[in-house]
């Protein structure tokens, strides 16, 4: 009796009787995929995210199935190489791994953060958190050093209240949408708004405005050889710092450029003839693909006066901008993606998903082929870490798409056959821009020559912005039903602002509906002063919490964290309420 020993193929092959070319094509179809969150069914829509679509018929399935058999023109197996030498893809899949990749594994609950969520007591403390003290004393101590250079013994300082309202002129402004409206028209007895009449006169809001200031005037030139952004540069970095600590983003980031609306003077204003506003300011954004909350941001200034030009800047931005983040996926258009760029996003644990130039050295010659290609056929290339998918919507048109999330070639059950990652990108790639559109329904923009100001204003719509999301997402029932909450959220912030200073002030207004208002104001404050409790001055004791028995400060310690009281007598190392130690 022979002992010849047989390989795993040939037991394979005798047990179920099957030959090499059908374990190809069983391995070349095997179904790998896996069904992604926020897929949604109408590919042209940016910004849904409804749970249920996922389920419907733009449900992934595999590419086994007949239909989709012959939708997928993918190439016969073999090898193609890029077109600098460098990458060999593959026609097939990789094999895949049975565990997720730590690339997919965020560590940070999405959502505002605890440190969030303990500050925000209403709406304009959660705006607060953004406009930080610490922004504000800047601002006030160099406006009010310029307004003493300008007018001298006119100018009255300026404290804490008047910015507060001078910042609400601006947001009910852009409540009642008069960002191209004349200030003096505001303030129109018959057709303006009263409020703006019982916050503060036309002439004091046009001094604040001539002399708001960021930065020290006298030491500005020599920082300004260094730096273009000199004028705003402490308060943008003190802004840009609080961002992140008080939100952690979705599983999806987008990262993108905005163009902030400037026609002025300004050593790094940009032309983007694609944008509506063609002049501007440039500014770098990630957000949350979902929320479209502003994670982090960055001004483009150019290059130096006598400096090179920057190489890969597309790299270098997504790099910065997805500093801080861990198991997220990053989402960019051609601008940024490369194949260098997924490799370093990896070395971070984070994945990326994008639209790819064709001029790309890293890409196979023959996947831009469109000679002979059918309408809606998908071709993949493959490596260990990036997939490239070429659809072709239209005749002699194609569409790459590069991710290093995706392992498969998944296609989605609609018509058009489109790819799962075009399903992908489709549905969180239109964070910056939804940003974009809901600052500029409700800006507070006014007309300037200064660009610094022009930052300002932007400033303090995104805060106003990014003070809604947190307000939404801890108090989920607030307004629930209405459709405009973000209208009454920042109305209720503006008045809330200017409510100070319509208190304090002193002389009657000459209008009288200003003055109803100003009354209004006051009485509801008197009326809430007098539902507050007396303080008697008798303090009530309280209880320890191990044997109940009455609090003694010399018998007594509290708890660091929730000033809860525990007897000296009891060696404890944590408090029994909270279990701090």
């Amino acid at each position: 009796m022979s002992s010849r020993r047989f390989t795993v193929e040939e037991a394979l092959s005798q047990i179920l009787n099957w030959d090499s070319d059908a374990e190809e094509e069983i391995s070349e179809t095997e179904d790998l995929s896996e069904t992604e969150d926020n897929v949604i069914d109408d590919p042209d829509c940016r910004f849904s995210y409804d749970e249920d679509d996922s389920e419907d018929e733009s449900a992934v399935v595999s590419p086994s199935d007949e239909n989709q058999e012959t939708q997928q023109s993918s190439s016969t197996e073999g090898t193609w190489t890029s077109k600098d030498g460098n990458i060999k893809w593959s026609t097939s899949p990789q094999q895949s791994q049975g565990r997720l990749s730590s690339s997919n594994i965020i560590k940070m609950t999405p959502g505002p953060t605890r440190f969030a969520v303990t500050r925000v007591d209403n709406i304009q403390s959660a705006f607060q958190l953004f406009i930080s003290p610490p922004i504000e004393r800047i601002i006030l101590d160099m406006t009010n050093m310029e307004g003493r250079r300008v007018y001298q013994e006119k100018w009255k300082p300026l404290d804490q209240t008047d910015l507060h309202a001078y910042i609400g002129i601006l947001v009910l402004a852009g409540v009642y949408r008069s960002k191209g409206e004349a200030t003096a028209s505001l303030r129109n007895e018959e057709n303006g708004r009263p409020i703006f009449r019982a916050t503060m006169s036309l002439e004091t809001f046009h001094m604040i405005s001539r002399v708001i200031r960021f930065d020290n005037r006298d030491t500005r030139a020599g920082r300004r050889e260094r730096d273009k952004l000199a004028a705003i540069r402490d308060v943008w970095d003190k802004w840009v710092e609080i961002l992140p600590l008080l939100y952690n983003p979705g599983p999806h980031v987008t990262v993108d450029e905005r163009l902030v609306p400037f026609r002025g003077r300004c050593p790094f204003r940009q032309y983007m003839p694609n944008k509506p506003a063609k002049y501007g300011i440039k500014i770098w954004v990630a957000c949350d693909a979902k929320s479209s909350y502003a994670w982090n941001m960055q001004v483009y200034t150019g290059k130096l006066p006598g400096g090179a030009s920057e190489k890969n800047q597309g790299m270098r931005v997504v790099l910065e901008m997805s500093e801080g983040l861990q198991g997220h996926d990053i989402t960019c258009d051609n601008f940024f993606t490369s194949y260098r760029l997924g490799d370093e996003l990896q070395k971070r644990k984070l994945t990326m998903l994008g639209t790819v130039r064709r001029n790309k050295p890293e890409l196979p010659s023959k996947i831009l082929k469109m000679q002979g290609r059918p309408l809606h056929s998908s071709i993949f290339v493959f490596t260990e870490t990036a997939t490239v998918v070429s659809y072709c919507p239209k005749r002699n048109k194609n569409v790459l798409v590069m991710s290093t999330m995706h392992k498969d070639a998944s296609l989605s059950t609609r018509k058009d056959m489109k790819p799962q990652m075009i399903m992908d990108y489709n549905s969180t790639k239109g964070g910056v821009d939804n940003l974009d559109k809901v600052t500029a329904t409700y800006s507070c923009q006014r007309k300037t020559a200064r660009w610094p100001l022009v930052i300002f204003y932007n400033i303090v719509d995104v805060s106003a912005y990014n003070a809604y999301v947190l307000w939404t997402e801890i108090n989920q029932q607030w307004n629930a039903s209405k459709l405009y909450r973000r209208q009454l959220f920042l109305e209720e912030l503006g008045k809330a602002l200017v409510t100070p200073k319509i208190q304090r002030r002193a002389r009657p207004a000459q209008s009288p509906a200003a003055a109803a208002i100003i009354e209004k104001v006051k009485l509801r404050s008197s009326n809430q002063s007098a539902m507050d409790p007396v303080d008697t001055g008798v303090k009530k004791r309280k209880r320890c919490q191990v044997c109940s028995s009455r609090e003694d400060s010399e018998t007594t310690t509290s708890c660091v964290k929730c000033k809860n009281y525990i007897c000296r007598k009891h060696t404890v190392t944590f408090c029994p309420s909270c279990r701090e130690h």
